[in-house]
């Protein structure tokens, strides 16, 4: 993973609307990438579906979650309609993993990211990050709370 204190890498990626969406667009904020394997499994669904429940606390925050995944723009546009959910999703698909794995979140033998957290502050630095055990561990809002409270 991505050591805290770093600079966190420039990407543009395509989100869900296929806009290209680049980390510079989030210049002077607080950014949270959640870093998850894929649209449409189970436990993927549980976590995007979790982290909307704390929305109100990011916003007054004045941070921006934002999910990558391997999957195309195609496949988050239905995810999000599925889920109900307004997060940003961006499309890490070609070359597939690229951003994840300038993030240290790729798992290659797997073909998609594990579940990891980058919390970015308002100079593109990174503040905190949090990488599961396991892609089928949830870090739970929590966590996130207690990190952006830090």
């Amino acid at each position: 993973m991505i050591e805290v204190g770093a600079k966190a890498p420039e990407f543009t990626l395509p989100d869900h609307a296929g806009q290209e969406v680049s980390l510079s667009d989030f210049a002077g904020r607080r950014v949270l990438l959640a870093f998850y394997p894929l649209d449409f499994s189970p436990v993927c669904s549980d976590q995007l579906a979790l982290y909307r429940g704390i929305q109100s606390e990011l916003d007054e925050a004045d941070v921006t979650l934002i999910g990558i995944s391997v999957d195309s723009a195609f496949a988050h546009k239905a995810f999000r309609d599925q889920l109900g959910i307004e997060t940003s999703l961006l499309a890490d698909f070609e070359p597939k993993g690229a951003v994840a794995d300038s993030y240290g979140a790729y798992l290659g033998q797997a073909g998609h990211s594990n579940r990891s957290l980058v919390l970015i502050d308002a100079d593109g630095v990174v503040e905190w990050v949090h990488e599961t055990a396991t892609p089928l561990d949830i870090p739970g809002p929590d966590l996130i709370l207690e990190a952006i409270q830090a």
